[in-house]
């Protein structure tokens, strides 16, 4: 049985620039848990405004960032939207939570395309 893989190495597009003008690009991201996607829901800050879970989550389980290993909400915030985005697709990727494309070919015409696989619990 191979083990899974519960970090991800990644260098971000642009880079976070720390106070001191020092560029982080390189960093570290952990698979989240279910308490990750969770607690979050319960901060006032994305009560007030949804689209603020994005950064919360990632400063969970974003592990380290160049030299920093302590990665919080404001890091997040100061992070270019680029940056951001790419984590996003990474947080998804490596969570599995974006649907998934299978290749198929008709049975009747030969045409080969591609349908989106159903998530777990859908039918």
């Amino acid at each position: 049985m191979m083990p899974i893989q519960t970090e991800v190495e990644f260098t971000l597009p642009k880079g976070f620039l720390d106070d001191q003008g020092t560029l982080h690009r390189s960093g570290v991201m952990r698979l989240a848990t279910a308490a990750d996607e969770i607690l979050p829901l319960k901060e006032a800050s994305v009560q007030k405004n949804p689209a603020y879970l994005t950064v919360i989550l990632l400063s969970r389980v974003v592990i380290r960032l160049g030299d920093l290993s302590l990665i919080t909400p404001a890091t997040i915030e100061r992070m270019f939207a680029a940056d951001v985005s790419y984590l996003q697709d990474l947080y998804n990727e490596l969570n599995d939570a974006s649907p998934h494309a299978l290749k198929v070919t008709c049975p009747n015409c030969d045409a080969d395309f591609d349908v989106e696989r159903p998530s777990s619990g859908e039918s």
